[in-house]
């Protein structure tokens, strides 16, 4: 029991920082991407790579996960910076469409459909260590970034950017760095979750970056609350905890659990929308945060 409330804490931990990386571009800064789990991918597959071709250090790993999945935020970051609103959810999903296609084709990075497996057991200065506490501190930095930079100038320029993207730009804000920084700084943090996750797991392959996943972190966002800070994690612990609860239950058959899973999901979604707008932890008077 102990053990799998251990692995339980590790994945709301890791998804905690997908979800609190999606609401920065989604919650302050407006771009509404339903590719989150691409660079979640990108960065477990880098992961992956460095440790099973080099040696495991967690802190490498993750460096060069967020490296690549920033680096490659671009993929993003270009079509946010040409169209917005639904056209760029259109142009979002069609990167997620195609990035799961070449995850499966391109076998020397990813293993193609089989994955990589065997992953060595993270390591942190030589020493073998959990990837729970590594997660920890991750989402604790990844909360403390956010929160320090939405208080700041550039989160101003961002929720400006958000509220009334012309009026920005018409007033001298840099709409295209700022874009392209939030969209750099979201997909990194997501690239280092998808290096934890590789690490916990020591197995990855596609079937974990497909767009239920995207769409899954996108409901973490929205249930929590957009554009608070702890909302996504509070959606994260709900939707990570609710298959548990469904499995203890002795009326559900376990071949049926996630069928009612998603008939749950479809439902909190639905009643959020109708009797919590804004989110669990929103401001129901503005549909912002309060925390």
């Amino acid at each position: 029991m102990t053990a799998y409330l251990a692995n339980l804490a590790t994945l709301v931990a890791i998804f905690g920082i997908l979800a609190a990386t999606l609401n920065f571009v989604v919650g302050f800064a407006g771009i509404f991407s339903v590719a989150h789990a691409v660079f979640f991918g990108l960065g477990a597959y880098a992961g992956a790579q460095v440790a099973l071709q080099f040696f495991p250090d967690a802190l490498l790993a993750c460096l060069v996960a967020a490296v690549v999945a920033g680096g490659l935020s671009l993929c993003l970051a270009l079509p946010a910076l040409r169209v917005r609103g639904e056209y760029f959810v259109a142009a979002s999903l069609g990167l997620q469409m195609m990035a799961t296609t070449l995850f499966s084709e391109a076998k020397a990075f990813t293993g193609g459909i089989g994955g990589l497996v065997a992953i060595p057991r993270p390591t942190v200065a030589g020493i073998e260590v959990g990837v729970l506490p590594l997660a920890l501190v991750a989402l604790a930095l990844i909360l403390f970034l956010t929160a320090r930079l939405q208080r700041g100038a550039f989160g101003r320029t961002l929720q400006s950017i958000r509220d009334a993207e012309s009026a920005a730009e018409a007033l001298g804000k840099n709409v295209a760095a700022a874009k392209t920084l939030a969209v750099a700084f979201a997909c990194a943090g997501a690239g280092i979750g998808g290096a934890l996750f590789a690490l916990h797991l020591s197995f990855v392959n596609v079937e974990s970056f497909t767009m239920d996943q995207s769409v899954l972190v996108m409901a973490m966002v929205i249930i929590g609350g957009t554009g608070t800070l702890w909302g996504p994690l509070i959606g994260a612990v709900l939707l990570l905890s609710l298959p548990s609860g469904l499995a203890f239950l002795p009326f559900i058959p376990a071949t049926e659990v996630g069928a009612v899973q998603q008939i749950v999901y479809g439902l909190a979604m639905t009643l959020l929308m109708i009797f919590r707008p804004a989110g669990l932890v929103g401001d129901l008077s503005k549909g912002r945060a309060t925390a």
